[in-house]
């Protein structure tokens, strides 16, 4: 401790830090480290535990123990770092007394390493080194900061006033006139009511995203903080939802059976839209190009042309069972067909062959479930076609629909 308040000496000016940031010369803050470093029988203070002593951030104790290093007066035994478990090893010290000083103060040594020792000290050196050893007995603290009162003087009732009159005498009780009559001379009124708060440019982009997840089919799946990103410059310049999708399905529809990445197949169709359309009639324009397209006319009643009314349905069904019924069952004899008539088809006549065709053809064909249903019903279809091929047409038909575009 010694070495350290000779080497921090403010007067004297024996150390100036080489660091570009951080404190440029010791202070008290690296007295108390030092003090602390001192007092521990293997020197291995962890920063933590220095900064809760020396009442500082972790950031100052590691430009203080740099100077400390610096000055010749620490060096590392071993260095600490991360370890097992995601532990931090604290550096292990070893406290030196650089050779400056004993030559400065005349201090006369023998041995050399851990063995070397004072063995006597020059006549002009015995006044400073005693001044320096009263210093090192001493327990060095940091200063508390100060903080300035604002105001200037205090005037409370603790601690007393600074003026020689009385504080109450020259003040003014306030105008009763005023005070129950309920008007009010207040140079900057509150407002009593207030508007909705308008969105700003993020808000606008994303009301804009979750209108385009909400409308758009093949947008669904979509996350809206990327989507709002993506039509961001859209957004920024007043396009609608309606104009977006127009601008993404200008050129050819898209299915949302096959937008497997939604976002990303929305940033490659609206790369550089903004800049095309920049112009609000040509925007119109181009929406109506795209209501009146046979293209996206056609996608979008796709699976719907076919919902006629029930007695239609029923007589394509029909048909379609009298032909499949025709090409599996082999031709009846001349004597046998005015006995036959056209009819419904009756499971119980059926061969085991033909029952395994029909089988076969179903597991092949969902539409073909949904027909026997309609012709047959629900107990003679599972009784012909079996539970699980009516049951995997039925998820399969349903997901279809759902994925369908809800136009």
């Amino acid at each position: 401790m010694t070495a350290v308040h000779w080497a921090a000496d403010p007067k004297a000016k024996r150390y100036t830090s080489t660091r570009t940031h951080g404190p440029r010369t010791m202070n008290a803050t690296t007295i108390v480290i030092a003090q602390e470093c001192a007092n521990l029988k293997t020197c291995r203070p962890g920063i933590a535990y220095l900064a809760r002593k020396a009442k500082c951030s972790d950031r100052t104790v590691e430009y203080h123990l740099g100077m400390l290093r610096e000055a010749g007066l620490l060096a590392y035994q071993s260095k600490g770092g991360r370890v097992a478990q995601g532990m931090d090893e604290a550096s292990v010290y070893e406290r030196i007394i650089p050779a400056a000083f004993d030559e400065a103060l005349g201090i006369r040594t023998i041995g050399e390493g851990v063995q070397q020792r004072p063995v006597g000290i020059a006549e002009e050196g015995r006044k400073l080194i005693g001044k320096l050893a009263k210093k090192a007995a001493r327990k060095v603290r940091r200063r508390r900061p100060r903080t300035p009162v604002s105001g200037g003087k205090r005037c409370t009732l603790m601690e007393g006033g600074t003026s020689p009159a009385f504080p109450a005498a020259s003040s003014i009780p306030p105008s009763e006139t005023g005070l129950a009559s309920g008007s009010s001379s207040h140079p900057t009124p509150k407002k009593a009511t207030r508007g909705p708060r308008k969105l700003n440019r993020v808000g606008r982009r994303y009301q804009l995203a979750q209108e385009l997840i909400s409308n758009v089919p093949w947008l669904q799946r979509a996350s809206a903080a990327r989507i709002s990103w993506i039509a961001r410059h859209c957004a920024d310049a007043g396009w609608t939802w309606q104009e977006v999708q127009a601008a993404a399905e200008e050129h050819s529809p898209i299915d949302p059976a096959e937008a497997r990445r939604p976002s990303g197949l929305l940033a490659h169709r609206l790369k550089g839209v903004h800049v095309l359309y920049a112009d609000p009639a040509a925007r119109r324009l181009m929406v109506t190009a795209w209501e009146d397209s046979r293209a996206q006319e056609h996608f979008r009643h796709a699976g719907y042309d076919q919902a006629a009314s029930p007695v239609t349905v029923t007589d394509t069904a029909l048909e379609a069972m009298r032909t499949i019924h025709a090409v599996l069952r082999p031709a009846p004899a001349a004597a046998d067909c005015t006995e036959h008539a056209e009819g419904p088809l009756d499971i119980e006549t059926l061969t085991r062959a033909e029952v395994l065709e029909h089988r076969a053809f179903a597991a092949a064909d969902p539409e073909y479930v949904t027909t026997m249903l309609v012709v047959l019903g629900d107990v003679d279809t599972r009784r012909l076609l079996t539970h699980r091929i009516v049951d995997q047409a039925l998820v399969l038909t349903r997901t279809a629909l759902t994925l369908a575009p809800a136009f």
